[in-house]
């Protein structure tokens, strides 16, 4: 017999924290009853709540939990507002102060009408209002409206958890639908699998089954290859996938859990009534998403546009090596071939790649292009030089994230921001940028570095905003992780032999006895030896098993603090959030450390975690209008409570490399800690110390790209610590996933020899 799941029902009495966005929500209840018996008459429960109300009556099923600083919590997992039963209860309800206009006459007939299941009548068919006599159609609709807006979120959750669905994913469907969330779960539930993230088809299935939705139904057809389709390219970073691949994958899923066989030929026929649709775009055998489609063939128009403009001003070569010549006494350096070569090329050519590994010069080779740039065309490096004047200022530096311009102002004196900032990103919708075709960059010169980073639908984005008359240098290093979204630019771009590159291969940054850059170069080539060279002071290993990775970082950044460093010098990187070596537990171990909580600590609790004054952060999202962006790593310098501001609203200001940003207690969803980040999150930023454990538990995220970008955000000491034969299996097993782009055809296409 299936034991039942403990629940506890009562009324609330007060909201203790309820967040709108992330719907987190911990209040106090009055115990009614409950499945184990209890002393307390009162308790706190914790989980996800759409509209709690207070005075209201709930039923929870969860577990009680006993938290180490908050004590005893019922956490919920499913809950449902108990709503009148009887005829007098719903009588009271519907001439209540929630439903303006309507009497206790009115709400006398809608009882006598429907008796005591009317609530979920009117919900499941608004129509039947009709058949309640002297109620005209506007009160009707006020009655639907209500019963939706005060009731349709619970009856959305109660038909989802019949149909096994969690209450996160249940209320991300009511999100996204609305009032309209029953009617399409009924009508089509297979449209949640394109219209709701997280949201997969097999999850969808379980619903259209249970409606007699089986075997080769149009919708559940089109929903199996859809999921196909974006499981590829948003999870694998594919741009298309081929249609055999699909139609296999499709029938696979089609017929899990030992259903009928699907045949392949409809499955085929469906992918093209879908393109009919334009809900996919299919040519050559293979199909896309439509934004990436077009997001590509956007990419390879823009670059063909950029190599095909005519240059205004053509340098001689002895007025070229005279600039760099100048640009060398300046510094005090002389370029090596390969550098030279570059600032040549990049300074002459209207579009041009450079790319190579750390200590081989790339930021070198940047400030002698700008330089060089400057001086063969008489323009000011100062800013301030163009104010008042029509010319804008020339020079433009971008990188995607915010850490990566920071670096570039510091290596070249110049302003840059992220490529977000470049384009105006407003935020989310057709209108996203102000900079495209129509409203393009000013400048002369456009400066892309970390390019390795920028996925199809950013790139598309930035190159329609480039203007025909402005040169382009794009760098990045090739050897780094692919992009977190669909495509792999970079990669692609370097393979079209018409696109001018300079690849930097000798190392000139690296100290007598420096091994961080030597060991990086080492596992770009995928060779290591057996054992670590530790006869360096800047790369050190410490083996150690899974159980035992946080008590080894612990150790090492007590010895870093032991010698003066600090949590900003300081980051630990890891591969994945969960398990005992995961991101989540060092952060916590990791706050401890640097950021003990004190008598006079100020901190604010969130969720499950607790944020105080001092704490190093990370930026989750984008937010355009304060100038923070996904990845950028900031301090909380302050945090004020309801007494201390003036709207009487809590405040958490944080400080960006000096930009503070004031954050409500509702906007944390927006950070984490950042003690501990992952090595995606990583990319573009460079730290003093970076420690990384390289565990087996790691197993399915081992690869050499992700083992060499770690490393390379090193720029004074790398502490390695874990299993070494973990460390080699990743540099050695070059698991590498090709990603599927058709960018380097598009670019071939009508190319020039």
């Amino acid at each position: 017999m299936e034991e039942e799941q403990p629940y506890i029902k009562g009324e609330l009495l007060h909201l203790i924290y309820h967040q709108e966005d992330s719907l987190y929500t911990v209040a106090k209840l009055k115990v009614v009853k409950s499945s184990e018996e209890m002393k307390e008459k009162e308790t706190v429960v914790v989980g996800l709540m759409a509209k709690p109300e207070k005075d209201t009556t709930y039923l929870f099923h969860g577990k009680m939990t006993d938290h180490p600083r908050f004590g005893k919590q019922f956490k919920f997992d499913t809950y449902n507002k108990e709503m009148p039963d009887t005829k007098q209860g719903l009588v009271l309800y519907f001439s209540s102060d929630r439903f303006p206009g309507i009497g206790r006459k009115t709400a006398e007939l809608i009882v006598d009408t429907f008796g005591t299941e009317a609530i979920s009548l009117i919900l499941s068919n608004p129509a039947r209002l009709g058949e309640v006599p002297k109620l005209d159609s506007e009160k009707a609709e006020i009655i639907h409206e209500q019963l939706m807006e005060d009731q349709g979120i619970e009856e959305v959750l109660m038909k989802l958890y019949e149909y096994g669905f969690g209450l996160r994913l249940a209320i991300k469907i009511y999100q996204t639908y609305q009032t309209e969330a029953l009617q399409i779960i009924e009508n089509n539930p297979y449209q949640m699998v394109e219209d709701v993230e997280g949201v997969g088809f097999i999850k969808a299935d379980q619903i259209g089954r249970k409606q007699g939705v089986t075997g080769d139904h149009p919708d559940r057809l089109k929903a199996a290859v859809m999921f196909t389709l974006y499981e590829q390219c948003l999870n694998e970073g594919h741009v298309y996938a081929e249609n055999q691949y699909i139609v296999k994958k499709s029938c696979e899923l089609l017929e899990y859990g030992g259903q009928e066989k699907v045949d392949p030929l409809k499955i085929a026929e469906l992918v093209i009534i879908l393109g009919e649709e334009e809900k996919i775009i299919a040519e050559n055998n293979i199909m896309y998403i439509p934004s990436l489609y077009y997001a590509e063939k956007g990419i390879a128009a823009n670059i063909k546009r950029l190599m095909h403009q005519e240059k205004s001003t053509e340098f001689p070569e002895s007025e070229l090596l005279k600039a760099i010549g100048k640009v060398e006494e300046r510094f005090q350096v002389t370029y090596a071939p390969s550098q030279k070569t570059a600032i040549e090329t990049a300074v002459s050519a209207p579009l041009m790649l450079l790319t190579g590994g750390p200590g081989t010069g790339k930021t070198t080779v940047i400030q002698g292009v700008i330089e060089t740039f400057a001086s063969l065309n008489g323009l000011s490096l100062r800013k301030e030089d163009y104010q008042g004047k029509e010319e804008p200022f020339p020079f433009l530096l971008a990188a995607p994230t915010g850490r990566a311009a920071k670096r570039m102002t510091e290596s070249t004196g110049l302003p840059a921001s992220t490529i977000h900032r470049l384009l105006g990103y407003k935020g989310m919708g057709d209108e996203a940028f102000e900079k495209d075709e129509d409203s393009p960059l000013e400048g002369r010169l456009l400066i892309l570095d970390e390019m390795s980073m920028v996925d199809t639908w950013l790139a598309n984005q930035l190159f329609r905003a480039v203007p025909s008359n402005m040169q382009v240098l794009i760098v990045g290093d090739e050897d780094q992780l692919p992009s977190v979204g669909p495509g792999q630019v970079l990669t692609d771009l370097l393979e079209v032999d018409q696109i001018p590159t300079v690849r930097l291969t000798d190392i000139y940054r690296q100290s007598e006895h420096s091994r961080i850059i030597t060991f990086s170069h080492q596992v770009k080539s995928g060779v290591l030896p057996p054992e670590v060279d530790t006869s360096s002071d800047d790369l050190r290993f410490f083996p150690c098993g899974t159980d035992k990775v946080l008590e080894a970082v612990d150790k090492i950044c007590r010895g870093a603090l032991a010698k003066g460093y600090t949590a900003r010098d300081i980051q630990v990187l890891a591969p994945m959030y969960r398990g005992d070596a995961g991101i989540n537990r060092l952060n916590l171990m990791l706050q401890a450390l640097f950021n003990p909580k004190g008598e006079r600590t100020k901190e604010v609790i969130f969720g499950e975690s607790a944020y105080r004054v001092g704490d190093m952060v990370l930026q989750l999202v984008n937010n355009p209008e304060d100038n923070v962006f996904n990845g950028d790593r900031g301090e909380i310098a302050a945090i004020l409570t309801e007494k201390e501001t003036a709207d009487k609203q809590m405040q958490i200001v944080i400080s960006f490399d000096g930009t503070e940003v004031v954050y409500s207690k509702q906007d944390l969803t927006q950070i984490t800690h950042a003690y501990c980040c992952s090595i995606h999150k990583s990319q573009g930023s460079e730290f003093p110390i970076v420690i990384m454990p390289v565990v087996k538990s790691y197993y399915r995220m081992l690869r050499r790209k992700l083992i060499y970008t770690g490393i390379t955000r090193a720029s004074q000491f790398l502490l390695l610590c874990g299993d070494w034969q973990a460390v080699r299996y990743a540099v050695e097993t070059d698991r590498e996933l090709l990603r599927n782009t058709s960018l380097v055809e598009k670019l071939k296409q009508n190319a020039p020899e």
